[in-house]
């Protein structure tokens, strides 16, 4: 026997063993309820028939018999309560057979190869994983086909429930990145894992682990009535008892079920596979940049881009020009990618766009007035400069609130939206010219910086409260009584929030360089433009303008505003003038 073969052996051995031990914990739960109505029977069927007379066995059976009802009435409780539970389902966009034939022959050829049985079904989900999924709970819908009956099986005869296979669930940056032979070299030891997980005894250690968890999310949701708030408590301390008791052999079983599938894989597409990785690589590092960087501003403006996995073939297409680690990877995009095997990509882009912003924004499910796609072409118009412009009037917004006068000697209405007010706030005079600094001015350099950072201080926290009550009045009161599991699986919360709240200062530092944005666009003729792996980015004469953050942190930290009016001077924008706003 080959060394991969007593590998996979050995891995499915493990895992079967831990499976038992989850089952051997069931049915000690189950003979626990059992044994005080088994008792009872016992002294009842005693004095029935006069075996045990007498005013000591009298006194057990009025004791024990209420008991054993009590705790069959608790059991057959928790039982409804794990049976009824609806196991956590991930979010995906489903793909159907016709609207990809080619994957789900690819799929079901990888699975003859690995002699395992094919995944029932093929979804999508956008990032960077691939795993397979039991959904055969009736929660989660009607099983699978009947014309794969024959893939989805696996059971062993005479063992009674036959387990159809899981769900093949691969992330959708890695149709677009990945050529054909590279996506299949990856879901090879995915797919082999459909072989233990066809085990009669695996799948039942599985589907009792899973119904505990659910029982578990179901007890600790808010309930509003005090006695369905006491009956689920103690049905939850039974459940996660059940499940600590669990734990280990569940995560050893899943260990031992990895391994087999590794082990299994190994004979298949296995040098391909070790290329294939580092495209995996590759693939996150590219799509979390798009994420954060590009789709992000326009999910916060109620846009969502509709080819985000287009966009992550840009992206790491720009990564590999620039990156001269990558070099060579460029090469690839002559061979077939894996997004040809989809019959319609452009659709599934889109539905996997809008999954990605409902999982890491938490917008709605459905496009809206309020919640409408962009595409690539249109997003430096229709986000870049509409974000500049309302990070802008949110600033001015904020300097009118704090009666903050319009700058000296500017051309604009007085409170006018110019550069020149906020410099001047800023920094207690207006900016410097370039040039040396005048004899006399070091002196006072402490002082003003004092001023300045205090007002920046103070400005920054003005505007997260801005942000704050504007975030807060776009989503609403949350519905009472509503599930935090209900509500995000409704795209109403992220799931997966891509970062931190900004701190005042980050907040502060982008409406400062979107005011300058807004002043290069309407005074000296820049544009605004995408770089797919910075975000927003503003074009002058077609060129990229140097990145202006380090002035900027310059002016709100120091209160120095030199290196700023001197970086204005050489773009040619004028900070007196007055810019347009939404």
């Amino acid at each position: 026997m080959s060394g991969s073969g007593r590998g996979a052996d050995t891995g499915a051995r493990s895992a079967r063993s831990h499976a038992l031990a989850v089952l051997r914990i069931r049915s000690r739960a189950l003979a626990v309820a059992l044994l005080p109505a088994a008792v009872a029977v016992v002294l009842l069927v005693g004095g029935s028939t006069g075996h045990l007379p007498g005013a000591g066995w009298d006194l057990a059976r009025r004791f024990l018999t209420p008991v054993a009802v009590l705790v069959l009435l608790a059991a057959a409780g928790v039982a409804l309560v794990v049976a009824r539970a609806r196991p956590a389902m991930s979010p995906t966009v489903p793909v159907a057979e016709e609207a990809a034939p080619d994957l789900y022959r690819m799929v079901r050829d990888l699975a003859d190869r690995l002699d395992v049985p094919a995944p029932s079904a093929i979804a999508l989900t956008p990032d960077c994983d691939s795993w397979l999924e039991d959904r055969t709970h009736p929660a989660h819908g009607p099983p699978p086909a009947e014309e794969h009956g024959d893939m989805a099986g696996g059971g062993h005869p005479g063992r009674g429930r036959t387990a159809a296979a899981p769900v093949l669930v691969i992330g959708s940056p890695f149709l677009w990145w990945m050529r054909v032979g590279e996506l299949r070299a990856v879901l090879a030891p995915v797919v082999a894992g459909t072989g233990p997980s066809a085990h009669p005894d695996i799948a039942a250690a599985r589907r009792f682990v899973r119904g505990l968890d659910a029982a578990v999310a179901v007890t600790s949701a808010p309930r509003r009535g005090p006695v369905a708030r006491g009956v689920l408590a103690g049905v939850g301390r039974i459940t996660r008892l059940l499940l600590r008791g669990c734990r280990g052999h569940a995560a050893e079983m899943e260990r031992g079920v990895a391994a087999a599938a590794a082990d299994r894989a190994q004979a298949v597409d296995y040098g391909p596979r070790i290329v294939a990785q580092e495209q995996v690589g590759l693939a996150y590092a590219g799509w979390d940049r798009l994420l954060t960087r590009v789709a992000l501003p326009a999910w916060r403006m109620g846009r969502w881009p509709s080819r985000l996995n287009a966009g992550v073939v840009a992206a790491l297409t720009e990564l590999s020009r620039r990156d001269r680690l990558a070099e060579g990877f460029t090469s690839r995009l002559g061979e077939r990618p894996a997004c040809d095997l989809l019959e319609e990509p452009g659709a599934v882009d889109e539905a996997a766009s809008l999954l990605a912003a409902r999982l890491f924004h938490g917008g709605p499910a459905e496009r809206g007035p309020d919640w409408s796609p962009v595409h690539w072409g249109d997003y430096p118009d229709e986000v870049v400069d509409r974000k500049w412009r309302t990070d802008a009037a949110r600033l001015h917004r904020v300097l009118d609130a704090l009666q903050v006068p319009p700058a000296p000697g500017g051309t604009a209405p007085p409170g006018g939206p110019t550069l020149s007010r906020v410099l001047t706030h800023l920094t207690g005079a207006p900016p410097p010219p370039p040039g040396p600094v005048p004899p006399g001015a070091a002196e006072d350099d402490d002082e003003d910086a004092g001023v300045a950072t205090d007002r920046s201080a103070a400005l920054a926290a003005r505007l997260t409260a801005e942000l704050a009550r504007e975030e807060a009045a776009a989503a609403g009161p949350a519905p009472q009584g509503a599930e935090p599991a209900l509500l995000g699986d409704g795209g109403e919360l992220p799931l997966f929030p891509l970062q931190p709240p900004r701190t005042g200062r980050d907040l502060l530092a982008d409406h400062i360089a979107a005011m300058v944005c807004c002043a290069a666009m309407d005074t000296a003729g820049a544009t605004p433009g995408l770089d797919w792996l910075d975000g927003p980015a503003l074009l002058l004469g077609g060129a990229r303008v140097p990145d202006l953050s380090p002035q900027v942190m310059t002016l709100i930290e120091d209160g120095d505003p030199s290196a700023l009016g001197q970086w204005l001077t050489r773009q040619g924008i004028r900070p007196e003038k007055p810019v347009r706003l939404v």
